[in-house]
């Protein structure tokens, strides 16, 4: 029954062509317009590091995050129409419902990833090794998880109409807080300190780790996994506060 759930859960979401146009086409788009904003030379105070591979994984990262959130979010629709309390008719368990919409919001964190990666490589000619590749994509996949649960989080605490305020309004925060619109280099200590507990901040961690070396990538492992506990006790505890009250 759970992966029966999680086929239609996919099936929906890669279907919603809105969806993937603001998703998957924006990220791309954004990343084209910053190349050419910031040219194609290299960061100052690297060794070499150019923009254009700098902004592929921060917008691919950024992209990742906001689809991720975007799907778990959607649940607010579904809480509204009442499609919450007939699944719970249904033989599928709570924890499987769950599970299955952070699967696919996970999932559909990764097109944006490979998109922007693919312009990187074909039009802005980005090198990197095979283990800075993957790192940059599969890695930043995979740090992409706590995004998932949290849009399911808010999915079960918002409304439909409130939905999209919310979801932008810490897709803007996290973006700019945690270092993937705006290096943290520039923040002041006091901002810098409060970005580095932020969730987006460790995932910008793992995609520039490709670039300039993993030295926080054991650090952020451990803050991505911590956010995606908290997140889904979160999560649990909500839905089950609903259940009480059908």
């Amino acid at each position: 029954m759970k992966a029966a759930y999680l086929g239609l859960e996919a099936k929906r979401a890669l279907r919603n062509s809105r969806f993937l146009m603001f998703t998957v086409v924006f990220p791309v788009v954004l990343y084209i317009i910053d190349v050419a904003a910031f040219g194609k030379g290299n960061v100052p105070g690297t060794s070499g590091v150019p923009y254009t591979a700098v902004l592929m994984v921060s917008l691919g990262a950024f992209g990742a995050f906001m689809a991720a959130m975007n799907t778990g979010a959607r649940t607010a629709v579904e809480r509204s129409v009442g499609w919450q309390r007939q699944l719970r008719l249904t033989p599928l368990k709570p924890t499987g419902y769950l599970v299955a919409k952070a699967a696919v919001g996970t999932l559909v964190a990764l097109p944006p990833i490979v998109l922007v990666s693919l312009v990187g490589l074909l039009m802005e000619h980005v090198h990197l090794s095979a283990g800075a590749w993957a790192q940059a994509v599969l890695g930043v996949w995979v740090a992409s998880i706590p995004f998932a649960v949290l849009g399911l989080l808010v999915g079960q605490l918002a409304t439909a109409e409130t939905m999209q305020v919310f979801t932008s309004g810490l897709m803007i925060v996290l973006g700019f807080l945690g270092g993937i619109l705006i290096p943290v280099q520039v923040f002041p200590q006091w901002l810098s300190n409060i970005s580095q507990v932020l969730p987006s901040y460790w995932l910008a961690q793992v995609g520039q780790g490709s670039l300039y070396g993993n030295t926080d990538i054991g650090k952020a492992v451990l803050w991505l996994a911590g956010w995606t506990v908290v997140f889904a006790f979160l999560v649990v505890r909500r839905y089950q506060r609903d259940s009480a009250r059908v």
